[in-house]
């Protein structure tokens, strides 16, 4: 499908600011949203939301269907009445700058303990009735889900194919078994889900009704460790242990020279196109309640898998397997209606992906940074955009702009000195700059093109360096953990991203009248 002409901000909420570590569903949440409908702004792009594992990375979760609650704000449960103000004022005041992930683990589920052991002597009826709507309209991910993580907690942490076999294989006796014993700590597992989804959707509203609308990310790939995996094998290539056959990953690209092993287990294709793609309908179907707009992570991985075999450690011996994307997305659409998906087709594409995306008219992406390092036919330069594309100065696969802008050969780079100066030369031509705002004049340059969608992360909009990257794609230390100052964010950011944003006909008509100039940004 097509999308009307609009623009956004890319900003997962672990970025935003506040005292308790990590960025939430709290008060900067709002704050946020009034910022986007001062900016003239529509959009709203966020990574994955599900529950972290190993790496606190947003694309590898516990669950394809449950909510991070590292992001549930304590100061709303305070508001509900499920804090008192002396567990609030307890709770530490955290780093600021950057997430530590481990120590705000430990201070979130202190919280959420103290707020499950509260409504365990709660007799309030209105709340009890709510928890268990939510439970029971969410049984079919949230019973086995909430399974899963108490028995992860029982075992210590160990991935799911680490315990005990009738546990791996899911044995009838085992699993009731384990139910009883564990039914405190499932009970909890699901409550903290009730009061994730309770706050997203609070806020989900409070952004619809003021004209922006969510873009949320379904990663192609789920965790070997996952609910998802433990509950559903069968879909899945596994060896008999639970292990994986074969894993993903891509060859060697523009983000890395050895190319990307991420060790997600690969789909049994075979047997999900026999069951109808039940899982996959029953995924996005609970992403688009969620969400607005969806984008589909790695979607060439529809068309064909990078499949690795599952005892090796690098992505160089890997092969091109074909996966039947055009049933899939037929099936999907079939029981859903028309898709709002974004397609995210960088990487190696080929004419087999092209017709896939083409043939469901979902938009592709193109990225400012990739522009200048071939000539004037790249598909990435803005003169070479056509309507139905999603267009961005960077993703959070990124560096900054400013920190591609200065970068400079070293370990680990794909580009040579000369490289790295033939593009920035070819950049200043091409965008007729001196480049002091370089930042400035690549939002001008995607939110002036003719594609129909402009993305810019807030990491651009603010002029920061490499320190604020989100990540850097096949390494495993300091992702994920940049937070934007409070006072970082202005009236004259939201002023000139507005100005800008009317010139080039992004602001919906529909929604002029109701977006202020003199909204207070915090």
């Amino acid at each position: 499908m097509t999308f009307p002409r609009a623009s956004g901000l890319l900003l997962h909420p672990t970025s935003l600011p506040g005292r308790f570590g990590i960025g939430d569903l709290g008060d900067q949440a709002y704050r946020f949203a009034d910022f986007l409908v001062a900016g003239g702004q529509s959009l709203w792009q966020v990574l994955p939301l599900g529950p972290t594992g190993y790496g606190d990375s947003p694309y590898a979760c516990y669950s394809a269907f449950a909510g991070n609650t590292l992001l549930i704000s304590p100061e709303r449960l305070f508001e509900q009445g499920l804090l008192d103000r002396t567990d609030l004022d307890a709770t530490p005041s955290l780093p600021a700058e950057r997430i530590d992930f481990g120590q705000v683990h430990k201070s979130k589920e202190l919280v959420l303990e103290k707020v499950f052991a509260r409504y365990q002597r709660s007799t309030d009826t209105e709340l009890r009735s709510a928890f268990e709507t939510f439970a029971e309209q969410n049984a079919s991910w949230l019973d086995d889900y909430a399974l899963f993580r108490a028995l992860k907690t029982a075992h210590g942490g160990v991935a799911w194919h680490d315990w005990e076999s009738p546990l791996v294989h899911r044995e009838p006796e085992a699993l009731a078994r384990a139910r009883v014993d564990l039914h405190d700590q499932i009970e909890a597992q699901k409550f903290f889900q009730f009061l994730f989804f309770k706050q997203w959707f609070a806020l989900k509203a409070y952004c619809n009704e003021r004209g922006i609308s969510l873009i949320g990310d379904i990663p192609i790939f789920v965790a070997q460790d996952s609910a998802d995996v433990w509950t559903n094998p069968d879909q899945f290539k596994l060896n008999p242990d639970g292990r994986p056959i074969v894993v993903a990953g891509v060859p060697p690209d523009y983000f890395s020279a050895t190319g990307q092993f991420w060790g997600n287990p690969l789909y049994n294709w075979d047997r999900m196109l026999a069951d109808g793609f039940r899982w996959w309908i029953e995924r996005v179907r609970a992403s688009l309640q969620t969400v607005d707009i969806a984008r589909i992570d790695h979607f060439r991985g529809f068309a064909a898998c990078w499949e690795i075999p599952g005892g090796d450690t690098t992505a160089e011996r890997g092969r091109w397997v074909e996966a039947p994307g055009r049933e899939l997305f037929t099936a999907i659409r079939k029981a859903l209606g028309e898709l709002p998906i974004i397609a995210e087709d960088l990487g190696v594409i080929t004419p087999d992906v092209e017709r896939l995306r083409d043939g469901f008219a979902f938009p592709g992406m193109r990225i400012l940074q990739f522009a200048f390092s071939s000539d004037t036919k790249s598909i990435d330069l803005p003169h070479n955009y056509h309507r139905n594309v999603v267009v961005y100065t960077g993703t959070h696969d990124n560096d900054t702009t400013v920190g591609w802008f200065n970068s400079v050969a070293g370990a680990g780079s794909t580009r040579t000195a000369e490289q790295i100066g033939a593009e920035r030369n070819f950049c200043l031509k091409y965008l007729n700059t001196q480049g002091t705002e370089i930042h400035w004049d690549f939002i001008r340059a995607v939110l002036s093109s003719v594609a129909d969608t402009a993305i810019v992360p807030l990491q651009d909009l603010l002029g920061l360096g490499t320190e604020a990257r989100m990540n850097l794609p096949n390494s495993t230390q300091g992702n994920w953990s940049w937070r934007f100052n409070e006072q970082a964010l202005t009236e004259s950011h939201a002023q000139r991203l507005r100005d800008m944003t009317e010139t080039y006909g992004r602001i919906r008509k529909h929604e002029v009248e109701s977006m202020k100039l003199d909204q207070e940004i915090v």
